[in-house]
């Protein structure tokens, strides 16, 4: 009996097709950025000078293992399916899918207005890559965005529906996602402060997406 009544007053995520149509229109709205060639201006700089950077930055300038930014792109994608696989549900499949198209949409228009210069501007290497409009994408990393947004929804999910093991999901996931950032800083692809910002801005965006999804 006791357990009838906790399985009753568990909240449930509602999945239905307006849950997925916000999703895909999230989604479609991220890659607008991209579609639209924003930012269309040529970089402030190329090459730009390491010393303008804060010392916070600076030392990340003298990065560049490909095989961290390879290893990150398959890290990110274990955090977001070891995600959907631990959420159980289509409701809460739905809720995260909803949490990640978000944070894309968040992180794909902040870097469009922001743009700011990834690492490599700052190098040798600079002229000869200034023409990519993906220099200037820096801030907010969206692999680190992303890993915490799962992370983050997963977490306020599984407390309020008491999933089994959730503990250790949230630890595992939650150390994918501190990976993800520190690979990408790694591989030269992003500042410090692009991956604390995209922790941030993935953290707040899955906290409130788990929150005001609707339930049923």
């Amino acid at each position: 009996m006791l357990l009838a009544v906790s399985l009753v007053q568990t909240p449930a995520y509602r999945d239905g097709w307006g849950s997925w149509t916000v999703a895909a229109g999230a989604g479609a709205l991220a890659v607008l950025p991209v579609v639209l060639h924003l930012p269309r201006s040529a970089p402030s700089c190329a090459p730009c000078d390491p010393l303008t950077l804060s010392p916070f930055d600076r030392w990340v300038v003298r990065l560049d293992s490909r095989g961290a930014g390879t290893a990150s792109n398959v890290v990110v994608a274990g955090v977001v399916g070891g995600g959907l696989l631990a959420s159980r549900t289509r409701g809460n499949v739905a809720m995260m899918v909803n949490a990640v198209a978000f944070t894309q949409l968040t992180t794909e228009w902040t870097k469009a207005l922001i743009h700011r210069n990834r690492p490599i501007l700052y190098t040798a290497a600079a002229p000869s890559v200034a023409g990519d409009r993906d220099t200037q994408r820096s801030f907010p990393s969206a692999h680190t965005a992303t890993a915490f947004a799962v992370a983050t929804s997963y977490t306020v999910m599984a407390q309020r529906q008491h999933l089994p093991h959730a503990t250790r999901n949230e630890i595992l996931l939650y150390a994918g996602a501190a990976g993800v950032g520190a690979m990408r800083v790694a591989a030269g692809r992003h500042f410090v402060t692009d991956v604390v910002g995209g922790a941030v801005l993935g953290t707040v965006v899955g906290w409130v997406t788990a929150k005001v999804f609707p339930t049923r």
